[in-house]
Formats: C-alpha cells, structure tokens, sequence
C-alpha cells in the first residue's frame, strides 16, 4: 500500500542579540523566511531543528520551547509540509550558508512591519505574528 502524507519540517524562531533572526531564502519559494528545513530520518524533530539552524544561520542553538505545529495544506507552494516550529535562544557569529542567502537579526518591531510589508516564504508570516502575539502577552 502506498500512503500520500505529508512531509514533516522543523523551523526556528531564534532569538538572538535582543531580535530574531531571519533568513532570505536562495531557493525557491523566494523570500523571507525561518531558518528550517525538511525533516531527516534517524534523528529527533530538536535534533533536526538544531541541525538547519546551524547550517542555514553558522549560530548554535538551545531550543527553549515549542512554538506550535503549522498544517494548513496550502502553506507551502511546493507540497503539503507541516512545520515544527520550535523558539531557541541563539549564540556564536552569525552568517548566512546552506540554502540561506542572507541572515541577519531583526528587532520585534521591524518584524512586525515586516509582516506587513514584505513578502515571506510559506507561512512564516503567520508563524511570526503568532510568536509576536505571545511575547506582548507576557
């Protein structure tokens, strides 16, 4: 029997000098975006998210707490993905490889007018006003 699921991810919100760090994307779908990635077999989802953020961002990670899990088929143009999104707390240099064209860190206002304004990969957009509306009701 052949069984059509869809494909698990992991994405990070990762805080990191006082803002959150945001990639642009080098492949399609173009914009900005999570560091994440598809998830592998052999390793745990943490293991996973921590792996992407490292090659995407050059940052090592602690992941602090899950985020949510986003399932909505039509969130990724390419196939129907889930992510696991986790929230970590970032340390090292960063600096942009692997499928990240760029990487820098954005205050929570700017990624509020982000939002807004520019246009993200997936539903990264959503996934952000989601943590922004967490952290203003601390």
């Amino acid at each position: 029997m052949i069984y059509r699921n869809p494909t698990p991810t992991t994405d990070c919100i990762i805080e990191y000098e006082g803002g959150i760090v945001i990639i642009t994307r080098k492949n399609e779908p173009h914009g900005y975006a999570l560091p994440g990635g598809y998830y592998e077999i052999g390793i745990t989802a943490e293991e996973n998210a921590v792996k992407e953020a490292k090659e995407e961002t050059g940052l090592d990670i602690v992941i602090t707490s899950l985020h949510g899990v986003y399932t909505d088929p039509k969130r990724d143009p390419r196939q129907h993905n889930i992510s696991i999104c986790y929230i970590a707390s970032g340390s090292g240099t960063l600096k942009a490889d692997s499928d990240a064209m760029n990487a820098a860190v954005y205050s929570f206002d700017k990624v509020r007018q982000m939002i807004e304004t520019e246009t993200f990969a997936f539903d990264h957009d959503k996934i952000l006003a989601d943590y922004l509306a967490r952290v203003d009701a601390r």
